[in-house]
């Protein structure tokens, strides 16, 4: 997204809508009688879900293009850190294997940032925008977490990507975004931006939303941390924070303590109610 020439909305819009139609086509043939039965509730959390991504996209893409690759990224998978506040606030009273958890993967994180950030104007916004766009992925994550209970994953993924496609469409028309007129690079980068990110990481982990908890998926998101900077490092010849390495063997050794922890204690989070 980073190395990807177009708008950020538009990149957004794209990745959502075509990735609805790709997982709509196959949800369409083998789950078509899911779609009549949905109830209020189901729409209420796929549209809470797909508002809170169209603007998680927004900022995040936007920061991609101000701040280092390896800031936004760190500062957007603070998710966790918001979940784990968000359920706090609910009642859930998280075990010292979760805190522990918990605890060495954020340090990882702020090891891999380096604690660097840019006090130019324009990076300074970009982590604002990382940082928000982390609050926003919480927010999808639980709310697709709560959709999931009763839908598939095609159905809801076709869902959700098409309103959040909606959205953005709504939201290029209010900011005068162009959709098109791109160069053939930036929609190659656009088209594996859906295929890798949208179709194979969303939702996969929309799939996992099913049978382990939306904190534990965005403990696993974390890894994005270091396989970002590297990538970055590599092709778009950023420099890498001095502590990556370091900050990977936390981010880990976070996870393997959160999941552990989670499986011993062999519960989620309350509910939320309908």
């Amino acid at each position: 997204m980073a190395a990807t020439v177009a708008p950020a909305l538009a990149i957004a819009f794209w990745r959502t809508a075509l990735g609805s139609g790709i997982m709509g086509i196959p949800a369409l043939l083998s789950q078509r009688r899911q779609f009549p039965r949905l109830r209020f509730a189901d729409y209420k959390w796929v549209a809470i879900a797909a508002a809170a991504l169209a603007l998680h996209f927004a900022c995040f893409i936007t920061a991609l293009q101000l701040t280092s690759v390896a800031a936004a990224t760190a500062l957007v998978c603070l998710q966790a850190a918001w979940i784990a506040l968000f359920q706090l606030f609910r009642g859930f009273r998280p075990g010292r294997a979760l805190l522990l958890g918990l605890a060495m993967a954020f340090v990882g994180v702020l090891v891999i940032s380096g604690f660097d950030l840019s006090l130019s104007p324009q990076a300074a916004v970009g982590d604002g925008l990382a940082l928000a766009g982390g609050a926003l992925a919480a927010v999808y994550t639980m709310a697709g977490g709560q959709a999931r209970r009763t839908l598939s994953t095609g159905v809801y993924t076709t869902l959700c990507y098409g309103a959040c496609s909606v959205v953005l469409v709504l939201l290029c028309l209010l900011f005068r975004v162009p959709l098109a007129g791109f160069s053939w690079q930036a929609w190659v980068g656009i088209l594996a931006v859906t295929l890798v990110a949208q179709i194979m990481g969303h939702s996969v982990f929309n799939h996992l939303l099913a049978v382990i908890s939306p904190l534990v998926v965005s403990m696993i998101i974390l890894l994005e941390i270091p396989g970002a900077a590297l990538l970055a490092a590599i092709f778009l010849h950023e420099k890498l924070p001095a502590g990556t390495y370091l900050g990977l063997i936390l981010i880990l050794a976070g996870l393997a303590v959160v999941i552990t922890g989670q499986g011993r204690a062999g519960v989620k989070a309350p509910a939320l109610p309908d």
